[in-house]
């Protein structure tokens, strides 16, 4: 049984904007604000441009090969499945801790009104009676995802519609009571106090970016997609323009509403009073202390909107890994409902590991260096595919491809690097365990089952993976040795990407293997 396409644009265009409008509006004007001052509105846009880049080569690719898990999929098509295993392992990794951390953070909201649920202390974490109510969360998200991507898609509007008319709600008191022009050009700095270094760090440490990442639980619902040569890149462009407008209304307003008499040490030094975030500390001096009771309920509804989504994305994710050949087979089944219900369920299962295994910290920055690398597939299919399926069907084709693409692929780069040496090291770590994995499940699976694998298609992720790690430890970002200063390691790093783009696209599978390829995937379907 394939898998049902019942999603439409409105439901697959808020799948992406409730990954990407999550419990993070509640903190992100202040932290944005913090690194670039009031150029953090160029911040926003900056990060929006630079993710719609990336879209766009997903809008094609994914448009033209509507699969389950694309993330993870697509590649497998354009470079074999060394390459689609490495970018599905890593978006899995992140996938994995997205729900349990959008839990843990819905419990910590629930702990200002419920004793018990955390532990005291600066260390903190979930109590055991924490746990099992995280339990519970991440059980309710199975038994939506279960009933069928309706009730995903119809749960998910819902609470979307919410995550948009409440901050753009907060937002307009804002403008409306307090707003102090003086803010933007007046304030110690002025209006950029740092520089093109701040708006950049504020797209990276700030959280712009990683606000944006949501956008992939379009790409991993496309396989349930109607119409989806056009579905998919009307879904992701519309997402990613009204995330924008939203996020770039909510910062306007933070920065206008803060009293000038708290600004004497300058954006960098201002700070939150407020258990709720800045919004609710803004709130409550302006004299609405009604609206923190409003913030709160957003507070509790955002994660789990969050949660409910990522562990849709991920249920596909981890079907498309077992088609790679890295999980095992029985992952690929569909329940009469038409969802891989096994892969929902281990997904599930190792997340409450997580959850109660690691500290919070440690989740939080497994989950920010994994969802990123898988990224540079889209760009680097978009321009392989090009040339091995010129004369398929597309609904959309991305303009000038030929600049786009690169473009993409060098932004995807900047993200990694921006997240800083101490988060990509885990990654690399992640990386690490994942081939071990791979080749513990590879050799312990019957011979027939262990299709030849495609090493010369995976050969580019040799030396970008080595000038990321390099170029990371020696950069300026995140625990880095500040031995590349600003400016040269940008630069370095955009020819280290273009280079290896270009080996990528030439080592690309043959044309015959990607129909051999697309033979094997729609036979899956059927035996699914």
């Amino acid at each position: 049984m394939a898998m049902r396409r019942s999603i439409g644009v409105v439901g697959l265009t808020f799948v992406a904007i409730g990954g990407m409008i999550g419990s993070g509006w509640l903190f992100a004007p202040l932290r944005v604000a913090n690194q670039a001052g009031p150029a953090s509105m160029l911040s926003w846009l900056v990060g929006g441009v630079a993710v719609l880049l990336i879209a766009l080569a997903f809008a094609e690719v994914c448009g033209m090969l509507p699969v389950a898990g694309g993330i993870g999929r697509v590649p497998h098509f354009s470079h074999g499945n060394v390459v689609s295993s490495v970018m599905g392992w890593t978006a899995w990794v992140g996938y994995a801790t997205t729900a349990p951390i959008e839990a843990a953070v819905m419990l910590d909201y629930l702990g200002t009104r419920v004793p018990g649920l955390e532990r005291a202390g600066p260390d903190g974490g979930l109590t055991g009676i924490g746990l099992l109510a995280a339990a519970g969360i991440l059980a309710v998200t199975v038994a939506v995802n279960a009933v069928g991507v309706r009730l995903l898609t119809a749960a998910n509007t819902a609470i979307t519609w919410v995550k948009i008319a409440l901050p753009l709600f907060i937002s307009v008191l804002f403008l409306a009571d307090s707003f102090h022009l003086a803010n933007f050009t007046d304030m110690k700095g002025g209006f950029a106090p740092d520089g093109a270094r701040g708006i950049l760090a504020g797209v990276s440490t700030g959280g712009v970016i990683f606000a944006f990442v949501g956008f992939r639980h379009a790409i991993d619902l496309a396989g349930e997609a109607r119409n989806p040569k056009v579905t998919v890149p009307l879904a992701l462009t519309l997402s990613i323009l009204v995330t924008t407008a939203v996020y770039l209304v909510m910062q306007v307003a933070f920065l206008g509403a803060v009293p000038p008499d708290q600004l004497g040490d300058g954006w960098a030094k201002l700070e939150s009073t407020h258990r709720l975030g800045p919004l609710a500390t803004l709130a409550t001096g302006l004299g609405f202390v009604w609206l923190a009771a409003t913030i709160y309920g957003g507070a509790i509804i955002s994660p789990l909107g969050g949660a409910l989504v990522a562990a849709g994305s991920n249920a596909r994710l981890a079907m498309a890994l077992s088609r790679n050949g890295f999980f095992p087979r029985v992952f690929q089944r569909l329940s009469r409902a038409g969802v891989p219900l096994l892969a929902l369920l281990l997904n599930s299962a190792v997340g409450f590991a997580v959850l109660a295994l690691l500290p919070f910290g440690d989740i939080l920055r497994l989950n920010e260096a994994s969802l990123t690398l898988s990224f540079c597939v889209g760009p680097l299919c978009l321009l392989a595919l090009r040339r091995q399926l010129a004369s398929r069907a597309r609904g959309f084709r991305v303009p000038a491809a030929w600049l786009i693409g690169p473009a993409g692929f060098v932004v995807t780069g900047f993200i990694v690097y921006w997240t800083g040496w101490t988060t990509n090291l885990h990654l690399f770590i992640a990386l690490a365990i994942g081939a071990v994995l791979f080749a513990v499940l590879r050799f312990t699976s019957p011979p027939p089952e262990r299709a030849p694998l495609d090493l010369r298609q995976a050969t580019w992720l040799i030396p970008y993976l080595a000038g990321l790690a390099v170029i990371s430890w020696l950069g300026s970002f995140g625990g880095g040795l500040g031995v590349l200063t600003f400016g040269w390691d940008l630069l370095c790093l955009a020819l280290l990407s273009l280079a290896v783009m270009a080996m990528a696209v030439a080592v690309r599978l043959p044309d015959a293997a990607v129909q051999v390829y697309l033979a094997q995937e729609q036979a899956l379907d059927t035996e699914a």
